[in-house]
């Protein structure tokens, strides 16, 4: 068997995986750990804003942390089967959806 050379683009190779490592968005991580924190998650939210800003990014975060099964305080654990699905794209109950395609 040859082995597969996988290639990833660098912006989701290093993507953050936990809210601390996000840079440049310090106003809505905190918002969205305070959600968590207070449990007083919305019915939705809506991530927008120019390309680049970490829309994706933070979403699949605050996905993660809603959903993940031991989660450490707000952050999600990134370890358990529902963060790894989410982080892998394959989660069913996630579902990532580009609105301007």
């Amino acid at each position: 068997m040859s082995e597969v050379n996988e290639r990833i683009a660098l912006a989701l190779k290093y993507r953050p995986s936990v809210f601390e490592d996000v840079v440049g968005q310090s106003h809505i991580v905190e918002t969205l750990r305070n959600a968590i924190s207070s449990g007083r998650i919305a019915n939705a939210y809506l991530f927008i804003g120019p390309r680049g800003i970490g829309k994706t990014t933070l979403s699949r975060i605050f996905a993660k942390a809603l959903n993940c099964t031991s989660p450490n305080g707000v952050e999600p654990c990134g370890k358990c089967q529902n963060c790894i699905e989410i982080s892998q794209g394959r989660s069913i109950d996630v579902v990532e959806f580009d609105a301007a395609s």
